[in-house]
């Protein structure tokens, strides 16, 4: 059995896993933190693991460099053994990816970059976490379809697809639930440029909606992570059922259907 212990998978020197990663500590949970493009490797099965999160990064999932083209691929691991999947912003169109759809800018080029309001399907209640945020964090220019088989979670109006759940426990974000005040001064500091973008905020804006909105989402995530990481314990119930079919099986059929 899996001990309390969540892969972290980071994309820079300097990254944290921020308030996913202090919320995921605080519900006793260990963080194991890897860094792919600075060598460290994946592991070859996640039995030691409850699940893993896949962080953003300002490169593309188009990229072709070798670390992000393994990284996509090793996604299978968790989809293949049905252990809780969770990736943010880059990490959630590498999922895309992996299941065969496209990641892609906006096509008037428009970016968001702060604030912005979502809209929380009827799905989205059956799902870990129940009372999506209306209004969260985003900071990118490029965004995914909804896969075939997928279930769509939220969506909004300039990038239309924001949250997507395949199989029982593989979630998909476009926003940034983990960032904290510290995390938003940094990036707002360091990346001033990607806020001259279409449709990007500017600084001011962004801490304006800290304000205003961060206590819904850390309230939200909260519930979500608990209930995200539960859902490997009833997959492994599920399992032990007679003649059960697994999670992955079970998705098979939906995954031929029109998206």
């Amino acid at each position: 059995m899996a001990r309390d212990k969540v892969l972290i998978v980071l994309h820079q020197a300097h990254s944290t896993p921020g308030r996913i990663g202090r919320l995921l500590v605080e519900q006793g949970v260990e963080l194991d933190i890897r860094r792919p493009p600075l060598g460290d490797e994946l592991p070859a099965t996640l039995a030691d693991h409850q699940g893993v999160v896949i962080f953003g990064g300002p490169m593309s999932a188009n990229d072709p460099d070798d670390w992000l083209k393994r990284e996509i691929d090793w996604i299978d691991v968790p989809l293949r053994e049905e252990k809780p999947f969770l990736g943010v912003c880059l990490g959630g169109q590498m999922l895309a990816r992996n299941l065969g759809h496209r990641v892609a800018p906006h096509p008037l080029g428009h970016a968001e970059i702060g604030y912005y309001p979502i809209r929380p399907t009827r799905e989205s209640e059956n799902c870990f976490g129940r009372g999506y945020p209306s209004t969260v964090y985003q900071w990118h220019r490029e965004g995914f379809d909804l896969p075939r088989g997928a279930t769509l979670l939220a969506e909004g109006d300039t990038f239309e697809v924001q949250a997507f759940r395949y199989g029982r426990n593989a979630i998909a974000l476009q926003f940034h639930p983990e960032v904290t005040y510290a995390m938003m001064c940094r990036w707002t500091t360091r990346a001033w440029e990607r806020m001259q973008l279409p449709n990007a905020q500017p600084a001011h804006a962004h801490l304006d909606g800290w304000r205003q909105h961060d206590r819904d989402v850390a309230r939200w995530l909260n519930d979500f992570l608990r209930d995200w990481r539960a859902s490997a314990r009833a997959v492994r119930a599920a399992r032990a059922q007679p003649g059960a079919k697994s999670a992955a099986a079970v998705a098979l059929p939906m995954a031929a259907a029109p998206a």
